[in-house]
């Protein structure tokens, strides 16, 4: 079973676990009233302390009458939360307490000098070395340290707020220092304000002094400049050759347009007249007036002779007269056309020429215009400086006057005030009696309660299984009587290492606790099949049938040496050993836990026999707590693991516990093997003569089943098969005849 499952397996009781409560009611009781009382004492006899606050606030306190011109509250910049803080380091410094000492005297106060009146509990840690020497610490500081460990200055949350709390055993001293550091705060922040304003003046002064003269020169080379380079200044705020180049490409531009466009018309009449083509479609031939006459007699000469076609043929002379008068017209119209293009190329040689001579004019203005340029930047650069000296004079001369005004006046606006004067405390803040015994009877009673809840669970006797677990329905484990007869010869008891076992004691054993006890007899039939089966799980092949006594050949067993090898070899967690012969075959169990412990494995044998028979050899007597202390919840796993006397080996014994009361928590029999197995590297249980029904709930992840014999009788091949048939085939035999133990332990006595 691994540890996760075992811990899903378990189950908090907690009936049992507040049962717990109720039965140490008188211990928590008393514990919660001695912490009270003790509390309560305390409370009492401490020297009570009183805490005055006083409260400041910083922002802006100025008058916007007395504010500089051109300023207002918005141009100052609001305190956030880090310049807040800041303010709080400031009333905390040394120097706003050292004047606040050094006005209210506090030197002289036993509350803030030690050495004036130093106690006999303080002088002895001295001498001791427990505290430093508070001469050796000069006064003012001693006064200083003082007043910060009683002075708690913070900001209130979401303001711009600051409190100042002190505490001192004199109320009205108290509130007398949180209102003189809050008064020497605002005090030292005016003087800031009026040294401020002395080092304006003093600096702005030679300043303001030097810049006239610089500005006077300034302004000189401007002038002097401008009168040397003959700049003249045109509109526009541009010099005189930029300006008149500038209307002379305009006028170039106009002249060039208007030549084109001249060229352009007396080339689409020439193409007219040449082509034969119609000149209805020029525009300077329709702009003439002659020409429009000439085209309306045109038209009405073409009309006269459309009227007289209809009633004369076309040789009449009249109407060969108008078609000559229309050829006629003909020839007025393209002579005027003529006449046109000729004016039209005049006016384009007259505009050619106009160009020329502004393109003349233009270069020579560019070349002057380039000079005034550069003569302009320089200009411009000088008037540039002169401008800037001006202005940072002006600037000056306006902070100047607001700084002498304010000093004069001794006038400085402190971003500070005092929201809230500190008012003598009636009640002390420490100690609240109340409270402080209330808390010590509250954690008192709550320590005890969580202390003794602990401590039940740790002991394991709130634990139960959980619902639906794996070992709900485990029943009890059989732990057999000893065996009142020998199972071993005589001749055998010389040469065992393992001490002889002693009666078991007359009485009510654990067996007898509603175990299942293996059966005494059976019918001879079962005897011959179980007989048979063995002979092919166990080796019995050389049993004859007829043999008419016990066989004292080896059944294919395993010695001590080899059952240990085995478990360190399969690194299993669990060993149960079954010995059906009675307790002279648990010595199997003793002898390979300390073989597995010797190959230095942390072993723990559990010892599950009524008479104790495999515990008794490691311990030397039965006296000890065991399992049934535990179960019966009399003892913890600390009082029952024992050390074996003879080996590293631990062994938990039967214990001295009532048997019957302690198979009553039989249920917790798994949980307590996964504990032990989680911390043991094995556990071997010795169950006596238990069947398989009686070790399945002391099974888990990584367990070998042992069967302990001492002679090869049909009792011992029985018990083996039915753990075969009952689930377990790999069951082992294993047999302490003839094993030779080492050496004991250095250190440790020798078996009786």
């Amino acid at each position: 079973m691994s540890v996760q499952s075992a811990a899903a397996d378990v189950d908090v009781d907690l009936k049992q676990l507040f049962a717990s409560l109720a039965r140490n009611w008188l211990r928590i009781v008393l514990v919660t009233l001695v912490a009270t009382g003790l509390a309560f004492a305390l409370a009492w006899l401490a020297t009570p302390y009183y805490k005055a606050t006083a409260k400041l606030e910083i922002g802006s306190r100025e008058s916007e009458y007395t504010r500089p011109p051109g300023t207002t509250d918005d141009d100052k910049p609001i305190l956030d939360e880090q310049g807040v803080a800041t303010q709080v380091q400031i009333i905390s410094s040394p120097d706003i307490l050292k004047q606040v000492a050094a006005k209210l005297n506090l030197d002289k106060l036993p509350e803030f000098d030690e050495t004036l009146k130093m106690s006999a509990l303080g002088r002895v840690l001295v001498l001791v070395g427990l505290k430093s020497d508070p001469f050796d610490i000069p006064p003012e500081e001693r006064v200083l340290n003082a007043m910060h460990d009683k002075l708690n200055v913070y900001a209130v949350e979401k303001t711009r707020a600051i409190a100042i709390e002190f505490a001192s055993k004199d109320p009205k001293l108290a509130a007398d220092i949180a209102n003189g550091i809050a008064n020497a705060y605002i005090a030292s922040k005016s003087d800031a304000k009026l040294e401020s304003n002395a080092a304006a003046t003093d600096f702005l002064a030679p300043e303001i002094a030097d810049l006239q003269n610089r500005v006077k020169d300034a302004e000189a080379k401007v002038a002097a400049f401008r009168a040397q380079s003959d700049l003249l200044m045109g509109g526009n705020n541009a010099v005189l050759p930029t300006q008149q180049l500038s209307e002379l490409s305009s006028e170039l531009s106009r002249v060039r347009a208007s030549r084109a466009a001249a060229e352009a018309s007396a080339e689409s009449v020439r193409r007219a007249l040449q082509n034969g083509g119609s000149l209805d479609s020029v525009p300077e031939v329709l702009s003439s007036e002659l020409i429009q006459r000439l085209r309306e007699r045109q038209v009405e000469l073409r009309a006269n002779i459309a009227d007289l076609s209809t009633t004369l043929l076309d040789n009449h002379p009249r109407i060969r007269a108008l078609k000559s008068q229309l050829a006629d017209l003909d020839g007025q119209i393209r002579n005027e056309a003529q006449k046109i293009i000729r004016g039209l190329s005049a006016q384009a040689q007259t505009a050619k020429a106009r160009e020329d001579q502004l393109v003349a004019d233009v270069n020579t203005l560019k070349a002057a215009s380039a000079r005034a340029g550069e003569q302009q930047v320089q200009l411009d650069a000088l008037q540039r400086d002169a401008n800037v000296q001006r202005q940072q004079l002006e600037s000056y001369m306006a902070s100047y006057n607001a700084a002498a005004s304010r000093k004069d006046r001794k006038y400085s606006p402190v971003a500070a005030s005092l929201i809230a004067q500190a008012q003598v405390p009636s009640q002390p803040y420490f100690p609240k009696i109340g409270p402080i015994t209330g808390a010590a009877a509250a954690a008192s009673l709550l320590l005890m309660v969580i202390g003794t809840l602990l401590g039940e669970l740790f002991s394991g006797r709130a634990m139960r299984p959980a619902p639906g677990a794996r070992f709900e329905s485990i029943e009890q484990v059989a732990m057999p009587v000893a065996r009142t007869e020998s199972a071993i010869a005589e001749a055998h008891d010389g040469g065992r290492a393992f001490a002889p076992y002693e009666e078991a004691a007359p009485g009510y054993s654990i067996a007898d606790a509603e175990f299942p006890r293996p059966a005494e007899s059976e019918p001879v039939e079962v005897h011959a099949a179980a007989a048979e089966s063995a002979k092919s799980v166990v080796g019995l092949s050389e049993l004859g049938e007829s043999a008419p006594e016990p066989r004292q050949s080896r059944l294919g067993e395993i010695d001590v040496d080899k059952a240990a090898e085995k478990l360190i070899a399969s690194g299993a967690a669990r060993a149960i050993f079954v010995s059906p012969e009675g307790d002279e075959a648990a010595a199997s169990a003793v002898l390979v836990a300390r073989e597995v412990s010797d190959a230095g494995l942390r072993v723990l044998l559990l010892d599950l026999t009524a008479s104790g028979a495999a515990s008794r050899p490691m311990l030397d007597s039965s006296l000890f707590p065991g399992i049934t202390n535990l179960l019966a919840s009399e003892a913890q796993f600390s009082d029952v693991i024992h050390p074996d006397l003879y080996s590293d080996a631990h062994v938990i014994p039967v214990g001295t516990a009532d048997p019957v009361r302690a198979m009553r928590a039989a249920d917790r029999l798994p949980i307590i093997m996964q504990s032990l197995t989680t911390a043991y590297d094995l556990v071997v249980v010795e169950c006596g003569p238990a069947d398989a029904q009686g070790i399945s709930r002391l099974v888990g992840d990584g367990t070998e089943v042992f069967l302990s014999m001492l002679e090869a009788d049909d009792h011992v091949t029985q018990a083996a098969v039915k753990l075969i048939e009952n689930g377990y085939p790999g069951v082992t035999l294993v047999t302490p005849v003839g094993h030779e133990p080492g050496d004991p332990l250095p250190g440790r006595r020798s078996a009786a």
